[in-house]
Formats: C-alpha cells, structure tokens, sequence
C-alpha cells in the first residue's frame, strides 16, 4: 500500500512538473498542420488498423484533449509507453512540436457549439457498470467519459473498442526501464486499476464505452477520401 502510494505521488509531482513545463510552451494549431505527414497515414484513414501487437483500429485523436495528447507523446519520447512505430516518430519531435500537433488535432474536426449529454445516453449493463464502478473510472474521465478532470487524461467515450482493449492490457504490462521493451505503459495509477480486471472485464468495458455518444473522430485527409 505504502508503494502504491510513493508511486502516486510521484506521478502526481511529475504531472504538476510537466503541466508546468506545458504551459510555458504554448501549441500553435496553423503550425502543426504543417507537421503532420507522420500522423495522417494512420489516423487520417477511417478504418485503418496496426498490427502490433495485435490487430486493432488505431485510436482516433481529433477531438482529443491537447493535454492528453502532449502527454502521451511524451511518455511515447521517454519511453514510458512502448510502442515501437510511436516511439520512434516522438523520439523525431520536438516539445515545441508536440505542442502544435496537441493544439491541432484537440480542434481538428471539432464543430463550433457542439455539446455531449452530462451523462452517456447509453446505459451500460449491470454488471458492466459495476466494472466501471470498481475502478471509478468516472471519477477521473468524467461521467459521460468525455470530460476527464484533468487535462492530461484521455477522453475515452466514442474510442474504438479494440484500441481500448489494447490500451487497457498494456497498462498491466510491467516492463519498468527496460528500454528495450516492446508492449507496455508504465503509468502506476492506470497500472493498479488495469491490473484489477481479467482480460474478459477490460474487454467488456471497452465495448460499452465505445458506444457512448463522445468527440472523438476520423477526419479523413482528402488524398484519402
């Protein structure tokens, strides 16, 4: 318990530590469009699909939250996530680019007055909610899951149910600082609550929570269409 706590902790310190540092280097939406080759051949494309580790949609990033995206990149860069396709491309950029693809794809597609429900119209199941309930996901991502507490969470209502699931069993991949590493997020927070569940749970979560009404999208690149 005294570990789990130490850990939390840290991550918090290292959140404000970042948070901090991410406001000092303000994203610019025009430019990062111009930055974006090595992102719209994956997900400018509805339907496109990795094959590592295993065959699933990528996930959709327009309309996520800038915070949640900087961060990621991030963690992709230090090598706290370790994906080999995205750890290489974030070792390419700099913090000044993460921040204008961050600006660029939390406004790409988004449509001026557009509001979610406060909650997901969408009811899940029984015993669906009392997964979501063991781990209060709400209590962080928000309660129509759209509408995380913190900038630096993911919106995760809309997401591909197979992305999520991916996502999901890598948090209860614990490879620590192995640099060589190919499958794992060391998060210690998502760690502990992904660690909860079976495989079978997570993927019922993922289902449900794809089917909730969110901002997430495809925005097909017109060489694309």
């Amino acid at each position: 318990m005294n570990k789990l706590f130490t850990s939390i902790v840290a991550l918090a310190l290292s959140s404000v530590t970042v948070a901090s540092f991410a406001q000092d280097i303000k994203g610019d939406a025009n430019a990062g469009q111009t930055k974006n080759a090595m992102c719209i051949g994956c997900h400018g494309i509805k339907g496109y699909q990795s094959s590592f580790p295993e065959v699933y949609k990528v996930p959709m990033i327009s309309g996520q939250s800038a915070g949640y995206l900087s961060s990621a990149l991030h963690e992709y860069k230090k090598g706290d996530r370790k994906h080999p396709t995205m750890r290489s491309i974030a070792a390419t950029l700099t913090d000044q680019d993460i921040a204008d693809l961050s600006a660029y794809y939390s406004a790409h597609g988004v449509v001026a007055g557009a509001q979610l429900p406060d909650k997901p119209a969408k009811e899940p199941s029984t015993e669906v909610q009392a997964l979501l309930n063991k781990a209060n996901c709400a209590s962080c991502h928000g309660a129509n899951f759209s509408k995380p507490i913190d900038p630096s969470y993911p919106k995760i209502a809309g997401q591909h149910a197979d992305y999520l699931f991916v996502a999901l069993k890598a948090y209860k991949v614990d490879n620590g600082t192995n640099p060589n590493a190919k499958v794992g997020r060391a998060h210690p927070i998502m760690g502990g609550m992904a660690k909860q569940y079976t495989n079978a749970e997570l993927k019922a979560m993922a289902g449900y929570l794809s089917s909730v009404q969110g901002d997430l999208k495809v925005v097909p690149e017109s060489r694309f269409r």
